[in-house]
Protein backbone atom coordinates (compact mmCIF):
# COMPACT_ATOMS: atom_id res chain seq x y z
CA UNK A 1 0.00 0.00 0.00
CA UNK A 2 1.23 3.66 -1.05
CA UNK A 3 -0.34 6.08 1.65
CA UNK A 4 -1.73 9.61 0.45
CA UNK A 5 -0.20 11.26 3.75
CA UNK A 6 2.06 9.92 6.22
CA UNK A 7 2.59 11.87 9.86
CA UNK A 8 5.96 9.69 10.83
CA UNK A 9 7.83 9.52 14.24
CA UNK A 10 5.47 12.38 16.19
CA UNK A 11 3.83 11.60 19.95
CA UNK A 12 1.03 10.86 18.80
CA UNK A 13 -2.38 11.67 21.71
CA UNK A 14 -5.25 9.65 20.40
CA UNK A 15 -8.06 11.54 21.70
CA UNK A 16 -9.37 8.59 24.13
CA UNK A 17 -7.38 9.33 27.24
CA UNK A 18 -5.02 6.57 26.85
CA UNK A 19 -1.51 7.58 26.94
CA UNK A 20 0.65 8.72 24.12
CA UNK A 21 2.48 6.78 22.50
CA UNK A 22 5.30 7.75 19.42
CA UNK A 23 4.04 6.13 16.18
CA UNK A 24 3.46 6.78 12.57
CA UNK A 25 0.21 7.39 10.92
CA UNK A 26 -1.14 6.42 7.28
CA UNK A 27 -3.84 8.33 5.22
CA UNK A 28 -5.64 7.17 2.42
CA UNK A 29 -8.11 10.02 1.01
CA UNK A 30 -10.21 11.02 4.19
CA UNK A 31 -9.46 8.05 6.29
CA UNK A 32 -6.86 6.92 8.71
CA UNK A 33 -6.01 3.44 8.16
CA UNK A 34 -2.96 2.43 9.80
CA UNK A 35 -1.60 3.55 12.93
CA UNK A 36 2.18 2.03 14.56
CA UNK A 37 5.57 1.21 12.79
CA UNK A 38 4.80 2.06 9.69
CA UNK A 39 7.13 1.04 6.59
CA UNK A 40 5.11 1.26 3.36
CA UNK A 41 5.94 4.47 1.54
CA UNK A 42 3.28 7.64 1.16
CA UNK A 43 2.95 10.56 -1.68
CA UNK A 44 3.26 12.93 1.07
CA UNK A 45 4.92 13.07 4.74
CA UNK A 46 5.12 15.13 7.04
CA UNK A 47 7.97 14.59 9.70
CA UNK A 48 6.58 15.04 13.48
CA UNK A 49 9.46 14.05 15.42
CA UNK A 50 9.75 15.84 18.54
CA UNK A 51 6.07 17.00 17.53
CA UNK A 52 2.86 16.37 19.40
CA UNK A 53 0.24 14.53 17.09
CA UNK A 54 -3.67 14.87 18.00
CA UNK A 55 -6.86 14.85 16.76
CA UNK A 56 -8.55 18.12 15.00
CA UNK A 57 -10.37 19.97 17.76
CA UNK A 58 -14.43 19.61 17.94
CA UNK A 59 -15.74 23.04 18.80
CA UNK A 60 -19.48 22.89 19.81
CA UNK A 61 -20.29 26.25 20.57
CA UNK A 62 -19.24 28.75 17.60
CA UNK A 63 -22.02 31.22 16.11
CA UNK A 64 -21.05 30.69 12.81
CA UNK A 65 -24.22 30.70 11.36
CA UNK A 66 -23.52 33.69 8.95
CA UNK A 67 -19.94 33.26 8.36
CA UNK A 68 -20.02 29.56 7.35
CA UNK A 69 -22.59 31.24 4.54
CA UNK A 70 -19.20 33.19 2.87
CA UNK A 71 -16.49 32.31 4.16
CA UNK A 72 -14.15 29.21 2.99
CA UNK A 73 -10.93 29.99 5.86
CA UNK A 74 -13.29 30.01 9.19
CA UNK A 75 -11.13 32.10 10.42
CA UNK A 76 -9.88 32.22 13.65
CA UNK A 77 -11.20 29.38 15.05
CA UNK A 78 -9.63 27.57 11.89
CA UNK A 79 -5.99 28.87 12.68
CA UNK A 80 -5.95 27.40 16.09
CA UNK A 81 -6.31 23.90 15.13
CA UNK A 82 -10.28 23.42 14.94
CA UNK A 83 -11.72 21.15 11.95
CA UNK A 84 -14.95 20.60 13.34
CA UNK A 85 -17.68 23.06 14.59
CA UNK A 86 -21.00 22.99 16.10
CA UNK A 87 -23.06 26.33 15.30
CA UNK A 88 -26.53 27.68 16.04
CA UNK A 89 -26.08 27.84 19.60
CA UNK A 90 -28.37 29.90 22.27
CA UNK A 91 -31.36 29.96 20.50
CA UNK A 92 -30.17 32.49 17.71
CA UNK A 93 -29.71 31.70 14.10
CA UNK A 94 -31.12 32.33 10.63
CA UNK A 95 -33.23 29.58 9.63
CA UNK A 96 -36.46 29.42 9.26
CA UNK A 97 -36.39 32.75 7.88
CA UNK A 98 -39.84 34.32 6.41
CA UNK A 99 -38.49 37.11 4.20
CA UNK A 100 -39.71 39.76 6.27
CA UNK A 101 -37.78 38.51 8.82
CA UNK A 102 -34.12 38.36 7.83
CA UNK A 103 -33.25 42.03 9.28
CA UNK A 104 -35.50 41.05 12.51
CA UNK A 105 -33.16 38.16 12.62
CA UNK A 106 -30.16 40.11 11.78
CA UNK A 107 -30.55 42.32 14.56
CA UNK A 108 -31.18 39.50 16.93
CA UNK A 109 -27.83 38.20 15.94
CA UNK A 110 -26.13 41.36 16.44
CA UNK A 111 -27.40 42.07 19.68
CA UNK A 112 -26.97 38.70 21.17
CA UNK A 113 -23.63 37.87 19.49
CA UNK A 114 -22.22 40.98 18.71
CA UNK A 115 -21.60 40.56 15.22
CA UNK A 116 -21.91 43.66 12.98
CA UNK A 117 -25.45 43.69 11.02
CA UNK A 118 -23.48 45.13 8.58
CA UNK A 119 -21.42 42.24 7.96
CA UNK A 120 -24.34 40.13 8.01
CA UNK A 121 -26.70 42.04 5.71
CA UNK A 122 -23.82 42.29 3.18
CA UNK A 123 -22.32 38.78 3.19
CA UNK A 124 -25.22 36.65 3.47
CA UNK A 125 -27.20 35.66 0.38
CA UNK A 126 -30.29 34.60 1.88
CA UNK A 127 -31.63 31.98 -0.91
CA UNK A 128 -33.42 30.13 1.93
CA UNK A 129 -36.51 29.99 4.26
CA UNK A 130 -36.85 26.61 5.72
CA UNK A 131 -34.44 25.49 7.45
CA UNK A 132 -33.58 22.51 5.14
CA UNK A 133 -33.40 25.07 2.81
CA UNK A 134 -30.63 27.07 4.65
CA UNK A 135 -28.89 23.67 5.05
CA UNK A 136 -28.95 22.94 1.33
CA UNK A 137 -26.84 26.74 0.96
CA UNK A 138 -24.82 25.80 3.36
CA UNK A 139 -23.54 23.03 1.45
CA UNK A 140 -22.75 25.43 -1.42
CA UNK A 141 -19.65 26.20 -0.08
CA UNK A 142 -16.36 24.44 0.95
CA UNK A 143 -14.55 25.26 3.70
CA UNK A 144 -11.54 24.25 6.13
CA UNK A 145 -13.22 22.30 8.69
CA UNK A 146 -16.70 20.71 8.95
CA UNK A 147 -19.78 22.74 9.75
CA UNK A 148 -22.61 21.26 12.00
CA UNK A 149 -26.09 22.97 12.78
CA UNK A 150 -28.54 23.44 15.20
CA UNK A 151 -32.41 24.38 14.95
CA UNK A 152 -32.28 28.01 16.97
CA UNK A 153 -35.36 28.63 19.03
CA UNK A 154 -35.82 32.40 18.26
CA UNK A 155 -36.19 31.80 14.65
CA UNK A 156 -38.43 29.07 14.86
CA UNK A 157 -40.47 30.94 17.56
CA UNK A 158 -40.73 33.84 15.36
CA UNK A 159 -41.11 32.18 12.04
CA UNK A 160 -44.48 30.62 13.59
CA UNK A 161 -45.92 32.90 16.21
CA UNK A 162 -44.68 36.56 14.63
CA UNK A 163 -44.75 39.29 16.96
CA UNK A 164 -46.26 37.38 19.30
CA UNK A 165 -43.31 34.97 19.08
CA UNK A 166 -40.38 37.81 19.12
CA UNK A 167 -42.23 39.58 22.18
CA UNK A 168 -42.10 36.18 24.43
CA UNK A 169 -45.68 35.80 24.47
CA UNK A 170 -47.27 32.12 25.88
CA UNK A 171 -47.84 30.05 22.85
CA UNK A 172 -50.51 28.13 22.05
CA UNK A 173 -50.48 24.23 22.50
CA UNK A 174 -50.87 24.20 18.33
CA UNK A 175 -48.23 26.67 18.08
CA UNK A 176 -46.08 24.67 20.46
CA UNK A 177 -46.80 21.49 17.99
CA UNK A 178 -46.03 23.31 14.71
CA UNK A 179 -42.55 24.70 16.54
CA UNK A 180 -41.81 21.13 16.91
CA UNK A 181 -42.72 20.12 13.80
CA UNK A 182 -40.47 22.62 12.40
CA UNK A 183 -37.43 21.17 14.61
CA UNK A 184 -37.78 17.85 13.65
CA UNK A 185 -37.70 18.64 10.25
CA UNK A 186 -33.95 20.57 10.44
CA UNK A 187 -33.36 17.45 12.45
CA UNK A 188 -34.11 15.46 9.59
CA UNK A 189 -32.60 17.17 6.96
CA UNK A 190 -29.08 16.96 9.24
CA UNK A 191 -29.02 19.46 12.30
CA UNK A 192 -27.55 18.04 15.19
CA UNK A 193 -29.68 20.13 18.03
CA UNK A 194 -31.80 22.25 18.89
CA UNK A 195 -30.87 25.36 21.44
CA UNK A 196 -32.42 28.04 23.16
CA UNK A 197 -31.26 31.01 25.70
CA UNK A 198 -32.79 31.75 29.14
CA UNK A 199 -30.48 34.72 29.81
CA UNK A 200 -31.08 38.15 30.02
CA UNK A 201 -27.53 39.01 28.68
CA UNK A 202 -28.65 37.57 25.66
CA UNK A 203 -30.59 41.10 23.95
CA UNK A 204 -31.46 41.82 20.18
CA UNK A 205 -30.32 45.04 18.81
CA UNK A 206 -33.15 46.47 20.27
CA UNK A 207 -33.16 44.95 23.81
CA UNK A 208 -35.52 43.06 23.37
CA UNK A 209 -34.89 39.35 25.10
CA UNK A 210 -34.23 36.14 22.68
CA UNK A 211 -37.69 34.30 21.51
CA UNK A 212 -37.71 31.71 24.06
CA UNK A 213 -35.66 32.99 27.01
CA UNK A 214 -39.00 32.86 29.30
CA UNK A 215 -40.49 29.67 27.06
CA UNK A 216 -42.57 27.54 29.82
CA UNK A 217 -41.34 23.79 30.76
CA UNK A 218 -44.78 22.83 28.54
CA UNK A 219 -42.79 24.49 25.33
CA UNK A 220 -39.77 23.36 26.23
CA UNK A 221 -40.49 19.52 26.23
CA UNK A 222 -43.12 20.03 23.52
CA UNK A 223 -40.46 20.86 21.05
CA UNK A 224 -37.58 18.90 22.54
CA UNK A 225 -39.76 15.79 21.85
CA UNK A 226 -39.37 16.26 18.39
CA UNK A 227 -35.80 15.16 19.07
CA UNK A 228 -37.28 11.80 20.26
CA UNK A 229 -39.35 11.48 17.09
CA UNK A 230 -36.29 12.33 14.96
CA UNK A 231 -34.20 9.86 16.76
CA UNK A 232 -31.20 12.15 17.27
CA UNK A 233 -30.35 15.40 18.71
CA UNK A 234 -28.63 17.48 21.37
CA UNK A 235 -30.57 20.10 23.50
CA UNK A 236 -28.47 23.21 24.11
CA UNK A 237 -29.31 25.85 25.98
CA UNK A 238 -27.45 29.07 27.59
CA UNK A 239 -29.18 29.96 30.60
CA UNK A 240 -29.17 32.26 33.74
CA UNK A 241 -30.01 29.09 35.73
CA UNK A 242 -32.36 31.44 38.11
CA UNK A 243 -33.05 29.04 40.97
CA UNK A 244 -36.79 29.91 41.01
CA UNK A 245 -37.17 28.74 37.04
CA UNK A 246 -35.92 25.35 38.52
CA UNK A 247 -34.08 24.56 35.23
CA UNK A 248 -32.47 21.00 36.56
CA UNK A 249 -35.75 19.70 37.30
CA UNK A 250 -37.21 20.20 33.53
CA UNK A 251 -33.76 19.36 31.74
CA UNK A 252 -33.41 15.99 33.62
CA UNK A 253 -37.09 15.71 32.55
CA UNK A 254 -36.61 16.08 29.18
CA UNK A 255 -33.58 14.19 28.87
CA UNK A 256 -35.41 11.06 30.27
CA UNK A 257 -38.18 11.37 28.40
CA UNK A 258 -36.59 11.97 25.40
CA UNK A 259 -33.44 10.04 25.68
CA UNK A 260 -31.96 13.61 24.02
CA UNK A 261 -28.48 14.20 25.86
CA UNK A 262 -28.86 18.08 27.30
CA UNK A 263 -26.31 20.30 27.76
CA UNK A 264 -25.89 23.81 29.05
CA UNK A 265 -23.35 26.57 29.69
CA UNK A 266 -21.69 26.36 33.22
CA UNK A 267 -20.17 29.66 34.47
CA UNK A 268 -19.14 30.97 37.74
CA UNK A 269 -20.83 34.10 37.85
CA UNK A 270 -20.43 37.11 40.58
CA UNK A 271 -23.82 38.61 39.52
CA UNK A 272 -26.69 35.78 40.25
CA UNK A 273 -27.81 32.04 39.25
CA UNK A 274 -26.96 28.63 40.96
CA UNK A 275 -23.03 28.65 42.06
CA UNK A 276 -20.77 26.92 39.84
CA UNK A 277 -20.35 24.08 41.81
CA UNK A 278 -23.68 23.81 42.68
CA UNK A 279 -24.54 23.71 39.23
CA UNK A 280 -22.29 20.22 38.84
CA UNK A 281 -24.17 19.07 41.63
CA UNK A 282 -27.62 19.81 40.46
CA UNK A 283 -26.79 17.99 37.26
CA UNK A 284 -25.34 15.06 38.95
CA UNK A 285 -28.35 14.41 40.52
CA UNK A 286 -30.44 14.22 37.58
CA UNK A 287 -28.06 12.19 35.97
CA UNK A 288 -28.23 9.86 38.89
CA UNK A 289 -31.93 9.20 38.05
CA UNK A 290 -31.38 8.47 34.69
CA UNK A 291 -30.98 11.91 32.92
CA UNK A 292 -27.92 12.57 30.69
CA UNK A 293 -26.69 16.77 30.91
CA UNK A 294 -23.50 17.66 30.16
CA UNK A 295 -22.09 20.59 31.14
CA UNK A 296 -20.37 22.87 28.79
CA UNK A 297 -17.39 24.77 30.81
CA UNK A 298 -15.27 27.83 29.46
CA UNK A 299 -11.62 27.00 30.15
CA UNK A 300 -10.75 31.10 31.08
CA UNK A 301 -12.61 34.06 32.31
CA UNK A 302 -15.41 34.67 30.31
CA UNK A 303 -15.81 38.22 29.79
CA UNK A 304 -14.63 41.39 27.61
CA UNK A 305 -11.26 42.67 26.44
CA UNK A 306 -12.16 47.02 26.10
CA UNK A 307 -10.77 48.77 23.98
CA UNK A 308 -10.81 52.39 22.03
CA UNK A 309 -11.67 50.79 18.65
CA UNK A 310 -13.88 47.47 20.53
CA UNK A 311 -17.38 47.45 21.09
CA UNK A 312 -16.82 48.12 24.86
CA UNK A 313 -14.52 50.61 27.33
CA UNK A 314 -14.35 51.83 30.28
CA UNK A 315 -15.83 54.96 29.60
CA UNK A 316 -18.03 54.10 26.53
CA UNK A 317 -21.07 55.15 28.45
CA UNK A 318 -20.06 58.92 29.37
CA UNK A 319 -21.32 61.70 27.49
CA UNK A 320 -18.37 62.92 25.23
CA UNK A 321 -17.36 59.59 24.69
CA UNK A 322 -21.19 59.49 23.04
CA UNK A 323 -20.49 62.46 21.61
CA UNK A 324 -17.67 60.74 19.12
CA UNK A 325 -18.90 57.50 18.99
CA UNK A 326 -19.88 56.96 15.75
CA UNK A 327 -17.51 58.96 14.31
CA UNK A 328 -14.54 57.91 12.28
CA UNK A 329 -11.53 56.13 13.60
CA UNK A 330 -8.89 59.43 12.82
CA UNK A 331 -11.62 61.96 14.28
CA UNK A 332 -12.46 59.95 17.39
CA UNK A 333 -8.08 59.82 17.72
CA UNK A 334 -7.70 63.27 17.54
CA UNK A 335 -10.11 63.97 20.30
CA UNK A 336 -9.00 60.82 22.53
CA UNK A 337 -4.97 62.73 21.98
CA UNK A 338 -6.63 66.21 23.22
CA UNK A 339 -5.84 67.11 26.69
CA UNK A 340 -8.84 68.62 27.04
CA UNK A 341 -11.15 65.70 25.57
CA UNK A 342 -9.13 63.75 28.41
CA UNK A 343 -9.70 65.56 31.06
CA UNK A 344 -13.35 65.90 30.37
CA UNK A 345 -13.87 62.47 29.89
CA UNK A 346 -12.11 61.88 32.89
CA UNK A 347 -14.11 63.94 34.89
CA UNK A 348 -17.84 62.36 33.82
CA UNK A 349 -19.77 59.39 35.06
CA UNK A 350 -21.33 56.94 32.87
CA UNK A 351 -24.96 57.75 31.70
CA UNK A 352 -28.05 54.82 32.88
CA UNK A 353 -28.08 52.24 29.92
CA UNK A 354 -31.84 51.78 31.30
CA UNK A 355 -31.34 48.12 30.94
CA UNK A 356 -30.70 44.70 32.84
CA UNK A 357 -27.21 45.46 31.90
CA UNK A 358 -26.68 48.44 33.87
CA UNK A 359 -24.90 46.46 36.40
CA UNK A 360 -21.97 45.15 33.77
CA UNK A 361 -21.65 48.31 32.82
CA UNK A 362 -21.01 50.05 36.29
CA UNK A 363 -18.25 47.19 36.43
CA UNK A 364 -17.12 48.00 33.74
CA UNK A 365 -16.63 51.63 34.21
CA UNK A 366 -15.60 51.35 38.43
CA UNK A 367 -14.66 48.00 38.68
CA UNK A 368 -10.62 48.37 38.02
CA UNK A 369 -9.61 45.63 40.31
CA UNK A 370 -11.25 42.83 38.09
CA UNK A 371 -9.26 44.32 35.36
CA UNK A 372 -6.16 43.81 33.81
CA UNK A 373 -3.85 45.55 31.25
CA UNK A 374 -3.01 42.90 27.99
CA UNK A 375 1.17 43.12 27.44
CA UNK A 376 2.88 40.32 24.89
CA UNK A 377 2.91 37.48 26.30
CA UNK A 378 -0.38 38.46 28.50
CA UNK A 379 -1.43 35.47 31.11
CA UNK A 380 -5.12 34.91 31.09
CA UNK A 381 -5.29 33.60 34.82
CA UNK A 382 -3.85 37.33 36.12
CA UNK A 383 -3.31 37.94 39.90
CA UNK A 384 -4.02 40.94 41.68
CA UNK A 385 -1.27 42.30 41.66
CA UNK A 386 -1.49 42.76 37.90
CA UNK A 387 -4.80 44.80 37.68
CA UNK A 388 -5.43 48.06 36.71
CA UNK A 389 -6.54 49.03 39.93
CA UNK A 390 -3.24 47.76 41.50
CA UNK A 391 -0.98 49.25 38.64
CA UNK A 392 -2.47 52.81 38.75
CA UNK A 393 -1.48 52.74 42.45
CA UNK A 394 2.28 51.69 42.06
CA UNK A 395 1.76 54.71 39.02
CA UNK A 396 0.50 57.25 41.41
CA UNK A 397 -2.59 57.83 39.27
CA UNK A 398 -6.29 56.70 39.41
CA UNK A 399 -7.08 53.99 37.97
CA UNK A 400 -9.44 55.94 34.93
CA UNK A 401 -5.84 57.60 34.30
CA UNK A 402 -3.93 54.46 33.93
CA UNK A 403 -6.75 53.30 31.88
CA UNK A 404 -6.96 55.40 29.70
CA UNK A 405 -3.75 55.95 28.80
CA UNK A 406 -2.82 52.19 28.71
CA UNK A 407 -5.29 52.28 25.61
CA UNK A 408 -3.98 54.88 24.01
CA UNK A 409 -0.56 52.79 23.41
CA UNK A 410 0.79 51.76 20.04
CA UNK A 411 -1.62 54.07 18.36
CA UNK A 412 -5.05 53.56 20.12
CA UNK A 413 -4.74 49.37 20.53
CA UNK A 414 -4.05 49.12 24.13
CA UNK A 415 -6.30 46.69 25.25
CA UNK A 416 -8.08 45.50 28.99
CA UNK A 417 -8.96 42.22 29.83
CA UNK A 418 -12.31 42.36 32.03
CA UNK A 419 -13.26 38.57 32.98
CA UNK A 420 -17.06 39.57 33.87
CA UNK A 421 -17.78 35.23 34.16
CA UNK A 422 -15.62 32.35 35.52
CA UNK A 423 -12.86 34.81 37.43
CA UNK A 424 -14.58 36.03 40.76
CA UNK A 425 -12.04 34.58 43.06
CA UNK A 426 -9.19 36.14 40.75
CA UNK A 427 -7.93 32.62 39.72
CA UNK A 428 -9.54 29.47 37.60
CA UNK A 429 -8.74 26.47 40.18
CA UNK A 430 -12.13 25.70 40.78
CA UNK A 431 -12.65 24.81 37.12
CA UNK A 432 -9.70 21.55 37.76
CA UNK A 433 -12.06 19.48 39.17
CA UNK A 434 -14.52 19.76 36.08
CA UNK A 435 -12.30 20.19 33.47
CA UNK A 436 -11.17 16.30 35.34
CA UNK A 437 -14.62 15.39 34.76
CA UNK A 438 -16.69 13.17 32.43
CA UNK A 439 -20.03 14.68 32.94
CA UNK A 440 -18.11 18.15 31.65
CA UNK A 441 -16.47 19.18 28.06
CA UNK A 442 -14.44 22.18 26.77
CA UNK A 443 -16.81 24.63 24.56
CA UNK A 444 -17.97 27.99 24.58
CA UNK A 445 -15.42 29.16 22.51
CA UNK A 446 -17.69 31.37 20.51
CA UNK A 447 -15.62 31.51 17.74
CA UNK A 448 -17.12 33.24 15.48
CA UNK A 449 -19.49 35.73 17.72
CA UNK A 450 -18.78 38.80 20.06
CA UNK A 451 -16.70 39.87 17.32
CA UNK A 452 -15.68 43.62 19.14
CA UNK A 453 -15.67 42.40 22.75
CA UNK A 454 -14.44 38.95 23.00
CA UNK A 455 -11.49 36.55 21.53
CA UNK A 456 -12.14 33.09 22.53
CA UNK A 457 -11.65 31.28 19.30
CA UNK A 458 -8.26 30.87 20.60
CA UNK A 459 -9.49 28.59 23.66
CA UNK A 460 -7.97 25.42 22.34
CA UNK A 461 -4.67 27.01 22.10
CA UNK A 462 -4.65 28.41 25.57
CA UNK A 463 -6.04 25.05 26.74
CA UNK A 464 -2.86 23.38 25.36
CA UNK A 465 -0.56 26.68 26.35
CA UNK A 466 -2.03 27.26 29.87
CA UNK A 467 -3.84 24.23 31.29
CA UNK A 468 -1.49 21.46 29.83
CA UNK A 469 1.80 23.10 30.10
CA UNK A 470 2.52 26.76 31.39
CA UNK A 471 0.16 26.97 34.58
CA UNK A 472 1.62 27.24 38.02
CA UNK A 473 -1.29 26.63 40.15
CA UNK A 474 -1.68 23.06 38.43
CA UNK A 475 -2.03 21.53 35.07
CA UNK A 476 -4.30 19.02 33.30
CA UNK A 477 -2.61 16.13 31.62
CA UNK A 478 -2.25 16.31 27.89
CA UNK A 479 -4.05 13.04 27.45
CA UNK A 480 -7.24 14.49 29.13
CA UNK A 481 -7.43 17.90 27.32
CA UNK A 482 -7.22 15.95 23.92
CA UNK A 483 -10.04 13.75 24.90
CA UNK A 484 -12.32 16.62 26.20
CA UNK A 485 -11.71 19.05 23.22
CA UNK A 486 -12.05 15.56 20.27
CA UNK A 487 -13.69 12.57 21.38
CA UNK A 488 -15.78 13.87 24.17
CA UNK A 489 -17.21 17.17 22.07
CA UNK A 490 -17.49 14.44 18.89
CA UNK A 491 -19.55 12.16 20.98
CA UNK A 492 -21.71 14.43 22.55
CA UNK A 493 -23.28 15.34 19.03
CA UNK A 494 -23.13 12.50 17.67
CA UNK A 495 -19.88 12.82 15.56
CA UNK A 496 -18.33 9.12 16.25
CA UNK A 497 -16.26 9.24 13.14
CA UNK A 498 -13.73 12.01 14.37
CA UNK A 499 -12.03 13.47 17.26
CA UNK A 500 -9.68 10.15 17.49
CA UNK A 501 -6.74 8.45 15.71
CA UNK A 502 -7.55 5.46 14.71
CA UNK A 503 -7.67 3.22 11.82
CA UNK A 504 -11.45 4.15 10.16
CA UNK A 505 -11.81 7.27 11.56
CA UNK A 506 -11.90 10.52 9.88
CA UNK A 507 -7.95 11.68 9.26
CA UNK A 508 -8.59 15.71 11.23
CA UNK A 509 -5.43 15.79 12.51
CA UNK A 510 -2.71 18.22 14.37
CA UNK A 511 0.75 18.28 14.18
CA UNK A 512 2.03 20.51 16.94
CA UNK A 513 5.14 21.94 18.12
CA UNK A 514 4.46 22.06 22.07
CA UNK A 515 7.70 24.35 22.67
CA UNK A 516 6.51 26.68 20.31
CA UNK A 517 3.17 26.93 21.17
CA UNK A 518 2.20 30.30 21.88
CA UNK A 519 -0.49 32.61 21.70
CA UNK A 520 -0.13 36.28 20.18
CA UNK A 521 -1.33 39.28 20.81
CA UNK A 522 -5.67 39.92 19.74
CA UNK A 523 -5.88 42.57 17.62
CA UNK A 524 -8.75 44.24 15.91
CA UNK A 525 -9.48 43.53 12.43
CA UNK A 526 -12.11 45.30 10.05
CA UNK A 527 -12.29 42.35 7.31
CA UNK A 528 -15.93 41.09 7.58
CA UNK A 529 -18.29 42.34 4.87
CA UNK A 530 -18.52 45.90 5.07
CA UNK A 531 -15.76 46.15 6.29
CA UNK A 532 -17.04 44.40 9.96
CA UNK A 533 -14.60 44.51 12.93
CA UNK A 534 -13.37 41.95 14.64
CA UNK A 535 -10.89 40.27 17.33
CA UNK A 536 -8.45 38.09 15.92
CA UNK A 537 -5.64 36.18 17.74
CA UNK A 538 -3.19 33.93 15.71
CA UNK A 539 -0.75 31.38 17.61
CA UNK A 540 2.74 30.27 16.47
CA UNK A 541 3.56 25.93 17.12
CA UNK A 542 0.90 25.05 14.95
CA UNK A 543 3.08 22.53 12.16
CA UNK A 544 -0.05 21.26 10.57
CA UNK A 545 -3.58 21.11 10.60
CA UNK A 546 -5.13 18.06 8.09
CA UNK A 547 -8.47 18.11 7.54
CA UNK A 548 -9.88 14.86 5.92
CA UNK A 549 -6.39 14.12 4.94
CA UNK A 550 -5.64 17.43 3.43
CA UNK A 551 -3.53 19.79 4.51
CA UNK A 552 -5.30 23.10 5.45
CA UNK A 553 -2.73 25.06 7.25
CA UNK A 554 1.22 24.62 7.18
CA UNK A 555 2.77 26.81 10.20
CA UNK A 556 -0.05 28.98 10.33
CA UNK A 557 -0.85 29.85 7.13
CA UNK A 558 -3.85 28.39 5.17
CA UNK A 559 -2.58 26.63 1.72
CA UNK A 560 -6.24 26.83 0.23
CA UNK A 561 -6.95 23.50 0.65
CA UNK A 562 -10.79 23.41 1.60
CA UNK A 563 -12.10 19.94 2.46
CA UNK A 564 -14.42 20.68 4.87
CA UNK A 565 -18.32 20.76 3.93
CA UNK A 566 -21.48 20.50 5.46
CA UNK A 567 -22.35 17.67 8.45
CA UNK A 568 -25.79 15.84 7.74
CA UNK A 569 -27.19 14.29 10.91
CA UNK A 570 -24.80 11.69 13.41
CA UNK A 571 -22.07 10.28 11.94
CA UNK A 572 -22.00 6.53 13.10
CA UNK A 573 -22.54 3.60 11.23
CA UNK A 574 -19.22 3.65 9.24
CA UNK A 575 -17.49 3.37 12.47
CA UNK A 576 -19.16 1.00 14.31
CA UNK A 577 -16.23 -1.24 14.79
CA UNK A 578 -13.36 0.82 15.01
CA UNK A 579 -15.13 3.00 17.85
CA UNK A 580 -15.98 -0.51 19.80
Amino acid sequence: MIYDLKISGGFVVDGTGAPGQRMDIGIVGDRIVAVGALTEAALEEIDATDRVVIPGFVDIHTHYDGQATWDPEMAPSSWHGVTTVVMGNCGVGFAPAAPDRREWLVGLMEGVEDIPGSALTEGMTWDWESFPEYLDALEKLDRTIDVATQVPHGAVRAYVMGERGAANEIPTETEIARMSVIVEEGLKAGALGFSTSRTVLHKSIDGELVPGTTASKDELLGIGRALKRAGHGVFEMASDLLPEWHEFEWMGDLSRETGAPVTFTALESPIKGVPFVEQLSQMREQNAKGARIVAQISMRGTGLILGWQATFHPFSQRASWKAIAEKPWEEKWRHLCDPAFRAQLLSERGEPTGSDLQLIADLMESAFSMQYEMRPGFDYEPTAEQSIERCAGDAGVSPEEYAYDFMMRDGGAGMIYFPLLNYANGNLDFLEPALNSDDCVNSLSDGGAHCGTICDAAATTFMLQHWVRDRARGTISLENAIKRQCSDTARLYGLDDRGVIAPGYLADINVIDMERLKLGKPWLAFDLPAKGKRLLQKADGYVATIKSGKVTFRDGKWTGQAPGGLIRGPQRAELAEAAE
